[in-house]
């Protein structure tokens, strides 16, 4: 059962305060913050440090099989790859992504008010991908393609007693990429953290590991959302829970695919 599962025990780390320069006029971490590093808000939430080893993975975390090692490679590449509006497809994904969301509106361009009404800061979503790079919008539209319902609901916020100031959907999501790819330490050379090393194993089972992942976190947070009864300035905050929540999840013993998850049941 899932009440029965032991997540490895961890200490919880006094946040530091959240600076309010820290926020876009929509209480999310603005282009500026991503530009030059991590976003300022990034890291400063409830921190989780893991005792408790889980036990499938008490291994040596430079052991890495062939197969994970070409597969984190890859996932680091495309990290590595920076939104270039003068791509053509770069171009075509974006329309994509249009396309996917609103299949029966006509995309006027690549830059218009249009981008708007899905959650863009401004009429030029190029300028939102700064810091999460190309992935984010691999990301969103992966979820849009995969899991048309649930994305649906999210971007038109069908679900539960919204707030009146609710969360930009596609800022949001480009926000969560970022956060994903702090929790799982990616940028180091050898993994030093439980949380890596499980998606390494998952990502050899699975090539789509990290944009299921992905979807299961966008569902998480606006679970979260909407349990808090939250509001745009309550952004970050409901951001730390849903890492926290992630992390819970990807450490219970019995998770070995993101299909594992008990929150991947969101997506259904």
């Amino acid at each position: 059962m899932r009440g029965g599962r032991k997540p490895g025990s961890c200490a919880a780390i006094r946040p530091f305060p959240l600076s309010s320069s820290s926020r876009s006029s929509n209480g999310l971490a603005s282009s500026e913050d991503i530009v030059g590093g991590p976003p300022r808000w990034i890291g400063r939430g409830l921190s989780c440090v893991c005792i408790k080893r889980k036990g499938i993975y008490e291994r040596d975390f430079t052991n890495l099989t062939p197969l994970q090692v070409e597969r984190l490679k890859m996932l680091k590449h495309r990290m590595n790859i920076y939104f270039d509006p003068s791509r053509n497809d770069h171009q075509e994904t974006l329309r994509a992504l249009w396309n996917a969301a609103y299949p029966d509106t006509e995309l006027i361009g690549l830059i218009s008010e249009q981008w708007k009404q899905m959650g863009w800061q401004g009429k030029d979503p190029s300028t939102d991908f700064r810091g999460a790079g190309f992935i984010s919008l691999e990301n969103l539209l992966f979820f849009a393609k995969s899991f048309t319902v649930p994305f649906q609901s999210l971007l038109n916020k069908q679900g539960g007693k919204r707030a009146a100031w609710e969360y930009p959907f596609a800022v949001a999501g480009v926000n969560i990429t970022f956060m994903i790819k702090q929790m799982l330490d990616l940028d180091s050379s050898k993994p030093r953290t439980f949380i890596k090393t499980v998606l390494l194993q998952m990502l050899a089972g699975d090539d789509r590991a990290f944009d299921l992942l992905y979807c299961v976190a966008f569902m998480i947070m606006d679970k979260q959302w909407l349990e808090k009864k939250a509001s745009y300035m309550e952004f970050n905050e409901v951001l730390r829970s849903t890492r926290t929540q992630l992390e819970r999840e990807l450490l219970f013993d019995d998770v070995v695919r993101i299909e594992d998850m008990p929150s991947y049941s969101l997506l259904l």
